[in-house]
């Protein structure tokens, strides 16, 4: 039974009693009220007032409400440990949470030992651990695997909670009395890949246990038994798990961190170094196609200078070859007119009796006109060639035509 009291504070007068409660029990007028904690429809909030007797008209407030949860389940609290990962020599922290927690509990530490032929654990007491107030304990010196579990108790006779779920503190130290090895020896693995397991130690019965990131423990029974202390597991979950042995007397092995990854993870791993791979290819290439093209844009540019020079200084050998044979002269008129006379050469049989040589002259006229600001061919002639009169010699004949172009 549980006795709920309502206490007005100050004065000597006398009270009557008012209850309201969200359950269903129907309280009294007293100052004290008795909740049957069998049944769970006696959940709920419940809260008093007084009235006084000699005025009817003093009330006081409302008390704040008190929360009462009934229930059939017992509780089951919650322990956690850090770290959960230790270096060998450190101190653990074990706590328990008590669900829906309250005052007057009293708490109890235990290390949980693996019991083969009963598929379970027991439960050793930890020195010291037996009806602490803390909801908290240390363990100094923790050096290899260890479970532990925690539960509370309180009331007179005492009422306990159930044993919470082991939690686990682990140690990848190979050298103590039990140890695990992986093959293949790799933190990740694949749901498709298979991985060998085994137990070493001085002990002939095993069994390998799991606890998953998830936050489930459980005996490995996925894990198919080989010759000897060796197992096999041939489906592997996706996730992380932590794997470790458990040998008939006792003992814990190092545990071993195993993270799995899907199929699409694995088909994931090759395509991107593939992809990869063909980026750099691709752009070395181009690398390699812009050093050419530039080699050869410079040959191409050595080559087109020295042509280019050649062709100059073949030029200006030609022209000034020729410089003795061209003649210009200003012709009259309201334009800028020169006539050009290039000789074509000897056309005799050379030597000293040819005082005269047959002249065949071509006349290039360049106007510019400065007011249209063009250039225009203009023909003087209109047949588009003019005969000069044969003047003879004695020796040779001159003749010429003219062909004007005008700019």
């Amino acid at each position: 039974m549980i006795t709920l009291s309502c206490e007005i504070q100050g004065g000597d007068t006398e009270w009557e009693y008012e209850w309201r409660t969200t359950s269903s029990h129907k309280p009294s007028n007293q100052s004290e009220l008795r909740v049957d904690s069998t049944s769970p429809s006696n959940t709920g909030h419940y809260k008093c007032r007084g009235r006084s007797k000699r005025a009817q008209d003093h009330i006081t407030e409302w008390s704040f409400p008190l929360n009462l949860t009934v229930s059939h389940n017992k509780p089951r609290p919650v322990l956690t440990v850090s770290p959960s990962w230790l270096s060998p020599g450190a101190s653990v922290t074990l706590n328990c949470e008590v669900e829906h927690p309250s005052a007057g509990w009293s708490f109890y530490w235990y290390k949980a030992v693996p019991d083969l032929s009963e598929k379970s654990s027991s439960y050793e007491l930890l020195p010291d651990g037996s009806g602490t107030a803390q909801d908290s304990y240390i363990i100094h010196g923790q050096t290899h695997t260890a479970g532990y579990v925690c539960r509370a108790g309180r009331g007179d006779p005492e009422y306990h909670t159930d044993h919470s779920q082991p939690k686990f503190v682990w140690s990848a130290d190979v050298h103590s009395a039990a140890s695990l090895t992986v093959s293949p020896d790799r933190v990740q693995h694949f749901t498709s890949d298979s991985v060998s397991l085994t137990c070493e130690g001085n002990f002939t019965e095993w069994r390998v246990s799991k606890f998953s990131e998830k936050g489930f423990f459980s005996h490995c029974c996925d894990c198919q038994k080989l010759s000897g202390s060796s197992y096999k597991i041939h489906s592997l979950q996706e996730g992380v798990t932590v794997y470790w042995c458990e040998s008939g007397s006792g003992e814990l092995s190092n545990a071993v961190n195993i993270t799995v990854r899907g199929f699409g993870s694995k088909i994931g791993s090759f395509i991107v170094p593939f992809i990869i791979g063909l980026v750099s290819g691709i752009i070395l290439v181009l690398l390699l196609l812009c050093c050419c093209r530039k080699i050869k844009d410079l040959c191409c540019n050595s080559l087109t200078q020295s042509q280019s020079t050649n062709q100059n200084s073949a030029a200006q050998q030609k022209a000034n070859k020729n410089e003795d044979n061209v003649y210009s002269s200003l012709l009259p008129g309201d334009f800028p007119v020169y006539e050009i006379i290039r000789s074509s050469g000897n056309t005799g049989s050379g030597g000293p009796a040819d005082k005269h040589r047959n002249v065949t002259s071509a006349l290039e006229l360049n106007v510019i006109d400065e007011k249209t600001d063009f250039r225009k061919w203009r023909n003087d002639d209109p047949d588009g060639s003019s005969d000069y009169e044969d003047d003879d010699h004695e020796t040779g004949s001159v003749s010429g035509s003219g062909r004007g172009r005008g700019h």
